[in-house]
């Protein structure tokens, strides 16, 4: 190895210890010498890293170095605390993730459901879904897609990772019924008032929660829920 190819390593490697979030390749070139090629020093650093007790990991494009998955249960020293989210919390983030990008109007169309304000302010502040600009139709809505941190949380290297209706049905977390029982629950949820309420119902945000709300499995209304419908005119963001 050269000495200039063995220093960009060295940088590289520093680079991505400073930082606690995954760092795109395009971030990490603007560091080094001109020319450097940052892919292959990335593959050749995850080599180094293999066995280690750090990996080198890509996460939606950015590069990270995260404990060895074999060790994690073994560094747990503070009681695990479970974040808890609303279901429509949960809904909206299972459609961003799979219609994304997305505006508000159409996880509106979606869910069947206005939704509240407070929903989209709280995937925000965990961390979980970004901004993904402007949609170029009439009123300029905002459009929203999940944020590196959300695969990071869920382990996952990118869109392409998100598992399939298939793959869930066969982990166990999707009831098997049939396509009339299923069309059957939707007509009835579709004719029933719905409403949001993020503050009231909160379900536990866990990988089988969001499972089955990703697949549209028909929820079923706890007893005494009073709900509203969404209005014809899907709200525009500003």
């Amino acid at each position: 190895m050269s000495e200039d190819r063995f220093q960009s390593l060295r940088l590289l490697e520093a680079m991505l210890f400073a930082n606690d979030q995954p760092v795109g390749e395009t971030a990490l070139a603007a560091r080094l010498p001109e020319g450097t090629p940052v892919p292959a020093l990335l593959e050749e650093l995850a080599g180094l890293y293999a066995n280690r007790g750090v990996n080198l990991v890509c996460r939606d494009g950015g590069w990270a170095f995260r404990t060895a998955p074999d060790l994690g249960g073994l560094l747990q020293i503070e009681k695990e605390v479970v974040r808890k989210l609303s279901r429509a919390a949960v809904e909206t983030l299972a459609i961003i993730a799979y219609h994304q990008p997305v505006t508000r109007a159409e996880i509106e169309e979606i869910r069947g459901v206005a939704l509240s304000k407070g929903t989209l302010d709280t995937l925000l502040e965990v961390g979980w879904i970004r901004p993904r600009g402007r949609r170029q139709t009439p009123g300029r809505p905002v459009t929203w897609a999940t944020s590196a941190s959300f695969y990071d949380h869920f382990g996952l290297e990118g869109r392409d990772s998100l598992p399939g209706i298939e793959e869930l049905r066969a982990a166990g977390l999707l009831e098997t019924r049939s396509a009339i029982a299923v069309l059957g629950a939707q007509a009835m949820a579709a004719t029933a008032p719905r409403q949001d309420e993020d503050e009231a119902g909160d379900d536990d945000l866990d990988e089988e929660a969001l499972a089955r709300s990703v697949a549209g499995e028909a929820l079923e209304d706890e007893e005494g829920d009073a709900e509203e419908p969404r209005s014809g005119t899907g709200a525009v963001d500003a």
